[in-house]
């Protein structure tokens, strides 16, 4: 399926923060690309303006398409609960950012390959759908064969993995326990959902 593959550092200067993590021509050039992208911070932004940015921020963050990003949402529209923290707690149960928050993968798109390729396991058994939707209680686990991988032993030697209270990683098997879905407040994105509501109730 197709994805966005052009450079990071270009859509994290778009949208002002480093939503790729950490960033060095980020850093040195926080404002939007192109000959204007100083100037055009001056610029008034619409009400559709300033929703349309939020939602293309989620989609780049999590990285999906806007099919699925719009398919998402209906879901969430459809469950019970508040529309916009639904939304976020059905991106972070997501398989491909698991395995990118329990830091077997550098990026959240380094994670969807390594699903893609089946070298991760969710209960034990092999499981290559990055959208694949964990539930509490599910573990996922790097393959046995694919243990040595360099982008899988690089990630982990490098202790990128930051403690969430809905998640628990186990380093001596080398995996992980979606303990429950995350409350909104635990989410560490800085996305404002409110905002892809109203931009998807218009």
């Amino acid at each position: 399926m197709a994805r966005y593959t052009g450079p990071k550092s270009k859509i994290a200067r778009k949208f002002g923060e480093p939503i790729y993590g950490p960033d060095k021509a980020f850093d040195k050039k926080n404002y939007p690309p192109g000959f204007h992208g100083q100037a055009r911070r001056r610029r008034k932004v619409s009400e559709y303006g300033v929703q349309l940015k939020e939602k293309q921020k989620a989609k780049y963050t999590y990285g999906l398409l806007e099919r699925q990003f719009r398919n998402l949402f209906e879901k969430a529209s459809r469950s019970k609960g508040i529309t916009g923290e639904v939304l976020l707690k059905l991106l972070e149960s997501r398989l491909d950012n698991a395995v990118f928050r329990f830091g077997i993968a550098p990026s959240r798109s380094a994670a969807r390959q390594l699903v893609s390729h089946k070298h991760i396991l969710v209960n034990g058994e092999i499981c290559n759908i990055p959208s694949y939707t964990l539930r509490p209680g599910d573990i996922v686990a790097v393959r046995e064969k694919s243990k040595s991988l360099e982008v899988i032993t690089d990630s982990l030697g490098t202790k990128r993995y930051v403690k969430s209270a809905w998640l628990e990683w186990d380093d001596d098997s080398i995996s992980g326990k979606f303990l429950n879905v995350p409350e909104r407040d635990e989410i560490p994105e800085n996305i404002k959902e409110q905002l892809i509501v109203e931009l998807y109730s218009k």
